[in-house]
């Protein structure tokens, strides 16, 4: 969705909308509701956000909330430690 590149289904992140407003990660692809595909890097969420897809792919009115797909990325990103 954001840098809009094609990659295999397994590469990507599907995150889905809650009816709370908020997106939720679901790695594992089995949450009920539209999901839409994103690259699990933060500079594609980033383009993804600017460009408004996140409700337009999940057909949402309204801003969503970014916050738990942040955390995600954050959490689940590589640590690289210095010697």
């Amino acid at each position: 969705m954001g840098c809009r590149t094609r990659a295999a289904k397994f590469d990507l992140l599907r995150v889905v909308s809650r009816a709370d407003g908020v997106l939720a990660v679901d790695p594992r692809g089995r949450l009920p509701g539209r999901g839409a595909y994103v690259h699990p890097d933060p500079a594609c969420v980033d383009l993804a956000e600017r460009r408004k897809a996140f409700p337009r792919a999940l057909r949402t009115p309204g801003p969503l909330d970014l916050a738990p797909l942040r955390a995600f990325l954050h959490d689940t990103a590589p640590t690289t430690e210095g010697s």
